[in-house]
């Protein structure tokens, strides 16, 4: 089941907040998508997962707008 977390126009801490909690909510397995505007979420988003052992499946960057799409991992 894949879950969005639309975090445009919001910035730092405000993106990553809202992303841990949707990967609180989501089984092992699941996938998180992500829109945001900051850039500072390109660093963030990926520290995160790095952190806390999740899957960052991609990072796209497209106009003023950054894409990511993470799996939950137990």
């Amino acid at each position: 089941m894949d879950h969005i977390v639309d975090a445009t126009g919001l910035k730092c801490p405000e993106p990553v907040m809202m992303l841990h909690a949707a990967v609180r909510r989501a089984e092992d397995g699941d996938v998180v998508v992500m829109r945001a505007t900051d850039p500072s979420t390109l660093r963030d988003v990926a520290k995160f997962c790095e952190f806390l052992g999740h899957e960052l499946m991609a990072s796209e960057t497209l106009d003023d707008q950054y894409r990511f799409k993470i799996r939950k991992v137990v």
